[in-house]
């Protein structure tokens, strides 16, 4: 069975990490980046619709801030980001199911005022004419490095799961910057936004039939059991 590497933040890397585990795989990697929060001051309430959130660190890291908008619906990016809102106090509006673009297509049919909640890297959007985004940014993610013990397997190979487009760049950094051989490795990836970040030259690249963890882990799952 091939070695398999986690590379997201925490809280979601332990998650990960525990559920990789139990489906009896080999589980390595370790955070490339701690999430930490930005200043930020949120707007009036009444100006907007609703919020537009893709990510469950929104509300991890956005401070005192985001209880000035706990009257307006969370349009979220999936469950996990939906299960946040609602532990914070927020009430969700709609739940995607293929990413932001996505959701934000299935709102565009009528016209809305969106606040966009964001990190620092963030999925560029095209907005339907019958919506208005504005977006503030509450968080970002500081790179951390791979250890030894990581590089030292990765040398002979391995299935690495990318969870995001920040995950994908960070990756290129490392292996070009220690000399590691990309084809000796393949991706999970959870979406086709970070299959074309992830860049060439991998020995394969799959995408997730759902933008979710469990879709995303079983896909490294089938690759982590084939040998070819």
């Amino acid at each position: 069975m091939k070695p398999l590497f986690l590379l997201r933040p925490e809280p979601g890397w332990s998650v990960s990490a525990e559920t990789a585990q139990a489906m009896g795989l080999d589980v390595h990697g370790r955070p490339l980046f701690t999430i930490e929060p930005v200043a930020w001051e949120a707007p009036a309430a009444k100006d907007y619709d609703g919020l537009l959130v893709g990510s469950a660190n929104v509300f991890r890291h956005g401070g005192k801030q985001l209880g000035r908008l706990t009257k307006l619906p969370v349009h979220a990016v999936g469950d996990t980001t939906a299960d946040a809102a609602r532990r914070a106090g927020f009430l969700v509006g709609r739940t995607g199911r293929g990413g932001l673009q996505n959701l934000l297509d299935e709102l565009g049919n009528r016209k809305l005022h969106l606040l966009r909640l964001a990190g620092e890297d963030r999925v560029t959007l095209r907005v339907p004419d019958q919506l208005e985004v504005d977006t503030r940014i509450l968080y970002r993610a500081v790179p951390e490095a791979l250890s030894e013990d990581d590089l030292a397997i990765l040398r002979d190979g391995g299935v690495v799961v990318l969870h995001s487009g920040a995950a994908a760049e960070r990756l290129k950094v490392e292996f070009d910057r220690h000399g590691l051989a990309r084809d000796l490795v393949d991706l999970a990836v959870i979406g086709p936004r970070v299959a074309e970040m992830a860049g060439a030259g991998w020995r394969s690249v799959h995408t997730a039939e759902a933008p979710g963890d469990s879709e995303l882990l079983a896909l490294a799952q089938a690759l982590c059991q084939t040998d070819s």
